[in-house]
């Protein structure tokens, strides 16, 4: 079966200005310490959150790879040096920074707020060579398609307006109602999913906020939603066509 969990006990932890900004990274560096390694094109996955009040990572460069931050709650403000001026995102709004020959940023992120910052890695011998640049996308920009028992909000891939370099790479959001549910799995990708909000179970064993999946060499990843839950999908190729920097 190509199915992997990891717990947020099998999750790196990590923390900024004396615990004012935590984290859990179910794709952390090398010197971490989490169960999983870098994969796909996807180098790098932090979970951050303020327990409080905001606080602020402060400048610091990127080369090559492509930053990409989801507010998942509250807000952030972003500085980097392409923009050169602070730039407010909301809940639901996206931010891509493709580092390529170099730049800084810095986050804000605001009062009891969270985000997902991954990084993608879209063959850096092309990308070390190209001028940096920023993008940010608003949360209404999103399509969404609504059923009886499920909402998916398309991020990137399909007709998102979401610009990476990446290759192969699709995110999507599900709300899930409770019931059964199937994740269809495509040929030749790795399906990347954390559950955000909610518990639901998979073959028998339940699960809480915070647990990330992995599912390749299936057709469909099969789940029982025992509470409303919010799902985080990133798709992406099992083997890139480029060698990745891991």
């Amino acid at each position: 079966m190509g199915v992997s969990v990891y717990k947020k006990s099998d999750q790196a932890s990590g923390s900024f200005n004396q615990g004012e900004i935590l984290e859990k990274k179910p794709i952390g560096f090398p010197q971490d310490g989490g169960k999983l390694k870098p994969y796909s094109n996807i180098f790098y996955w932090a979970h951050a959150w303020t327990p409080y009040e905001k606080s602020t990572i402060g400048l610091h460069p990127h080369r090559g790879f492509e930053i990409c931050s989801f507010v998942l709650k509250g807000k952030i403000n972003h500085f980097d040096t392409v923009q050169n001026k602070w730039i407010p995102l909301d809940e639901g709004d996206v931010q891509v920074v493709r580092s390529g020959s170099g730049i800084s940023h810095s986050e804000e992120i605001c009062d009891n707020s969270e985000i997902f910052q991954i990084w993608f890695d879209p063959d850096l011998s092309k990308t070390l060579i190209k001028e940096a640049s920023y993008s940010d996308y608003k949360s209404n920009e999103f399509a969404v398609n609504t059923t009886k028992n499920k909402v998916v909000k398309n991020i990137i891939g399909g007709d998102s307006p979401v610009q990476i370099d990446s290759e192969g790479v699709s995110v999507n959001e599900y709300c899930f109602e409770i019931g059964d549910h199937l994740i269809d799995i495509n040929e030749g990708c790795v399906h990347s999913i954390f559950l955000i909000e909610g518990v639901m179970s998979f073959n028998g064993t339940e699960y809480s906020e915070g647990t990330f999946f992995t599912v390749q060499l299936e057709n469909y990843f099969q789940i029982k939603v025992l509470e409303k839950a919010k799902v985080f999908e990133i798709i992406s190729p099992i083997n890139p066509s480029y060698s990745t920097y891991s």
